[in-house]
């Protein structure tokens, strides 16, 4: 069955299908400083529903089924820069939400389109414990990265529902081909163009790959920079072979990305407030921090840089790419 699997907990879900990292070890400190863990007070334990990516100084990268369940959107907060829930350090900020954004097309049935955007209620400051994701370019080559890991606070026992681990842990993935992944002994079928699968062919090791919502990570073949190109999103079971977890490819939505950024910044703090891809590192460059580990590496662009110009959309591009708003009370469309 593609989805994960959940219990209720009042009005939240709790996916314990994809909230771990099995295989994997606990990560040092500030080693992936854009990985939130995204919290509900309802959730048993430390509260940790899902995992996220932060993209700007106040926007996180998320899954879009963290919110199949959730009846009130205000009641969600984020734990930045943190790596031990019950020390998280000097460098930890915590966020409450001011909207969700779920992608318009998101399925609940077959998780297509699970994608989600969360904007924080005040942004956050870069520092070494907190720095932004790089989101993988739409020509970037991500079939041909390598060194690729997830992350996240799951259960590192495989049906230990409930149960999150107090350090953030992680665990070296492969990428799998596509076609293979969708292949009839694999996954038949049912894996689309916008979804990316990775972890292992036996099995066994990290085959219920992070948080759901959180990154799946490359380091990019000729830096030392790391490409957020996932998130995660479902899998059949854990550790079975041939069953590896699915992500949603952010490469195919960095459109989608950017304009709801923008737009959705706009609607509630006005234009002066907008975020978008090319700002990300004007408004949170570390230009003067102390020496940290590569993998802590920021983006190699800039707000001139080529890479980082604005798109001009079509009016039908605009309507194609608007998301479905979640704000405050809960699921309100403002659509």
């Amino acid at each position: 069955v593609n989805s994960p699997m959940t219990y209720s907990y009042g009005n939240v879900a709790y996916d314990y299908g994809m909230t771990r990292v099995v295989g994997g070890a606990g990560a040092a400190e500030a080693a992936w400083p854009w990985i939130v863990s995204i919290q509900h007070p309802w959730v048993p334990g430390l509260g940790h529903m899902c995992g996220g990516s932060l993209i700007s100084p106040d926007w996180v990268l998320t899954a879009a089924h963290c919110f199949d369940d959730v009846s009130n959107a205000s009641l969600i907060y984020v734990v930045i820069g943190a790596t031990r829930f019950t020390q998280p350090g000097p460098g930890a900020a915590v966020r409450n939400v001011k909207q969700v954004v779920v992608h318009q097309d998101y399925n609940p049935k077959d998780f297509s389109y699970d994608i989600a955007l969360m904007q924080l209620d005040h942004p956050v400051q870069c520092s070494s414990y907190i720095q932004l994701a790089c989101v993988a370019e739409p020509t970037l080559r991500v079939s041909e990265l390598i060194n690729c890991w997830i992350a996240g606070w799951g259960s590192t026992v495989a049906r230990s529902a409930g149960t999150t681990p107090d350090l953030l842990q992680e665990a070296k993935v492969q990428l799998i081909d596509l076609q293979l992944c969708n292949s009839s002994d694999w996954y038949g079928g049912q894996i689309y163009t916008h979804q990316l699968c990775a972890g292992y062919p036996q099995g066994g090791i990290a085959a219920c790959q992070g948080d759901s919502g959180g990154p799946l990570m490359c380091q990019d073949n000729n830096a030392d920079h790391w490409w957020v190109i996932g998130v995660t999103s479902w899998a059949n079971g854990c550790a079975r072979a041939m069953q590896p977890a699915v992500y949603t490819s952010t490469k195919y939505f960095y459109d989608w990305i950017d304009y709801n950024m923008r737009v959705n910044a706009m609607k509630t703090s006005g234009p002066a407030s907008q975020s978008s891809i090319c700002s990300w590192h004007c408004s949170c460059t570390p230009s003067s921090l102390p020496q940290m580990d590569s993998s802590a590496a920021a983006c190699p662009r800039d707000c001139t840089a080529s890479s980082c110009r604005k798109r001009g959309l079509r009016k039908q591009q605009r309507a194609f790419l608007q998301g479905q708003v979640l704000i405050g009370q809960g699921a309100v469309s403002l659509q």
